[in-house]
């Protein structure tokens, strides 16, 4: 029952954080280092796809016009973008992959990571809104969403939706709620392929007899819940306010990890 509890926690956890610009990767890990558990790279990878499901669910309709409407010039354009940003991601995460790159297990690097990305927000938010009201996706924008995507996965703290939706607004969609929309896309395939990759591999590897999938299917539905909750709040918030207590936010909870949890 308790380590039920706990898989519920960490769902919810997942759920909202995985699209509010603070980073789901770092608090799984900081949970685990509070005493949750530690999970496999399956369960945490599970239950991120849960709030991805939740985002197909909330943008069915914007998928379901670009995939039958796809003779239409904007909408091609916009998913050739979509599809590149994937593309780039897909191959530098390989890439990273071949080379080692393993996501760390201490709470400082996630610390520094979120200071440093809360700082890096209110920079942008600032330069951002000195730029003319953009929503328009240039090519730009759909390499540089991809490329952000890669360095959020190896680097937790980071935030893959704070890193995709600044760098857009940063590279030319300006528009909170466009950029915001085009990196939530992007995020949609690219989760769904991590998840799929990350099945195959432990199948491969033997290890789906040890794997707990009761908790990975309760994790699963309590990410998809909250994090549709949490994603409807921040699409109506977004249209109105911007993106600074969420920059706050990080720079607190960094420095309080790097004065309460030095490892």
């Amino acid at each position: 029952m308790h380590d039920l509890l706990n898989v519920i926690y960490l769902g919810i956890v997942e759920g909202i954080t995985e699209f509010l610009p603070i980073s789901s990767t770092g608090h799984l890990l900081i949970a685990e280092k509070l005493g949750l558990g530690q999970r496999s790279d399956l369960f945490n990878v599970g239950i991120q796809a849960g709030a991805i499901l939740a985002v197909t669910l909330i943008y069915w309709k914007r998928i379901w016009q670009l995939l039958t409407q796809w003779r239409d010039a904007d909408n091609r354009d916009y998913l050739l973008k979509l599809l590149a940003a994937f593309l780039i991601t897909a191959v530098l995460g390989l890439v990273a992959v071949k080379l080692g790159f393993k996501l760390p297990e201490e709470v400082r690097p996630i610390a520094w990571a979120l200071v440093i990305g809360g700082v890096w927000m209110l920079a942008a938010e600032q330069l951002a809104a000195r730029q003319p009201d953009r929503s328009t996706v240039t090519w730009p924008v759909a390499i540089g969403v991809g490329i952000c995507q890669m360095i959020a996965g190896i680097f937790p703290g980071t935030s893959r939706s704070s890193a995709t939706i600044f760098s857009a607004m940063l590279l030319g969609t300006s528009n909170r709620a466009a950029a915001t929309e085009f990196a939530f896309l992007v995020g949609i395939p690219t989760m769904y392929a991590a998840s799929g990759y990350e099945l195959l591999k432990t199948v491969k590897a033997g290890g789906g007899a040890h794997e707990d999938w009761t908790a990975l299917a309760v994790g699963f539905v309590v990410s998809t819940v909250v994090a549709f909750i949490a994603v409807k709040w921040l699409l109506g918030y977004i249209r109105g306010h911007r993106f600074t207590p969420f920059a706050i936010y990080r720079i607190v909870l960094g420095v309080a990890l790097l004065w309460w949890m030095p490892i």
